[in-house]
């Protein structure tokens, strides 16, 4: 059987070039206090791929020679790096923005109890994962528990003024399908998620953000063992929409591994495409060198951030609907 690499990598996606670099998206690594169906990083308690101290060091210098004015964490839980909070004060005091991709269980493990107060103390962009407001499909994708824990993190962050009106502390939440489906309206969605959160729970956030799985990693192993990665690779494909290519996140944003090594998104990370440009497959690269105007490698697993309303880390491209989706749950 062939492997998802195999698959995505023959492609007849336009070819598509980067603009101006604004968002540094590092990986911090692969440990995880969760292992989620959907991953697509396929992070958990067990993987020990973890950045060095000497790349962590690395990124400020990156962030001013690009004049970068975001950084993007991500894992992995970020947050469970030994450098993360070194990563972030360093960061602010350059005045860039962080993001932090929270998964919100983290916020009630052991040895991290303080970590909302510190996201909020150096006014840190929390993006949460929340695939949906019911318990029952919550727990099914992230595993038993979650949504309790998912919940009593919100609220953690509500209380430090997160998510709240006329506040400096933004909060959003994202949403990804269940299985093999294409999100359906953002705005839809976001209005169910605030009105559902608020009534059950007091909870508010500012925006949700819908995500496409893509047929990588965890995610493309459940696909081809139920054969449902044709159909699914069919359904992207046949909700392409060519005015999505204007602003997918590979246009201003560069990929960080673990290992310092760049990628045109986290996707191709996880499929271990390097960029194109020979000259400049690392972080250090960035101290000297500005990717702007360079190719972006692409593959067929590209169609996701183009299909229907699109798809990226800030969320839908387009606010409109989409067909509904043609293969089976996994």
């Amino acid at each position: 059987m062939k492997s998802t690499i195999e698959l995505l990598e023959h492609t007849d996606f336009p070819a598509i070039k980067r603009r101006q670099l604004t968002i540094l998206q590092v990986n911090m690594g692969y440990l995880c206090n969760m292992s989620c169906v959907h991953c697509h990083v396929a992070a958990s308690p067990y993987r020990t791929e973890m950045m060095s101290r000497e790349l962590v060091e690395l990124i400020p210098e990156v962030l001013q020679a690009q004049n970068i004015d975001t950084l993007d964490l991500t894992g992995g839980a970020p947050e469970m790096h030994e450098d993360f909070k070194y990563l972030v004060k360093a960061a602010r005091a350059l005045g860039v923005k962080v993001i932090d991709r929270c998964n919100l269980t983290i916020l009630m493990e052991e040895g991290y109890e303080d970590m909302a107060h510190f996201l909020a103390d150096n006014q840190v962009e929390v993006v949460a994962s929340l695939p949906c407001y019911s318990l029952e499909n919550v727990d099914k994708q992230r595993g038993k528990g979650a949504f309790d824990d998912s919940i009593l993190g919100l609220q953690k962050l509500n209380q430090l003024g997160y998510g709240k009106p006329d506040s400096n502390l933004t909060l959003n939440l994202v949403f990804n399908p269940q299985g093999a489906t294409l999100p359906p309206n953002q705005q839809q969605l976001e209005a169910d998620y605030k009105r559902e959160l608020k009534a059950h729970f007091d909870i508010e956030f500012n925006h949700l953000f819908a995500l496409t799985n893509m047929p990588i990693q965890r995610f493309g192993a459940v696909l081809l063992a139920k054969n449902q990665f044709h159909p699914y690779m069919d359904l992207l494909k046949a909700n392409y929409m060519a005015a999505n290519l204007a602003e997918v996140m590979c246009r201003s944003t560069i990929s960080v591994n673990w290992l310092g090594k760049l990628f045109d998104c986290d996707f191709n990370q996880q499929l271990e495409i390097p960029v194109p440009n020979k000259s400049r497959r690392h972080l250090s690269d960035l101290l000297t060198q500005n990717p702007s105007g360079d190719d972006i490698a692409i593959a067929d697993h590209c169609y996701g951030c183009t299909a229907g309303q699109g798809s990226s880390c800030g969320g839908a491209l387009e606010e409109e609907a989409v067909e509904p989706a043609l293969v089976d749950t996994p």
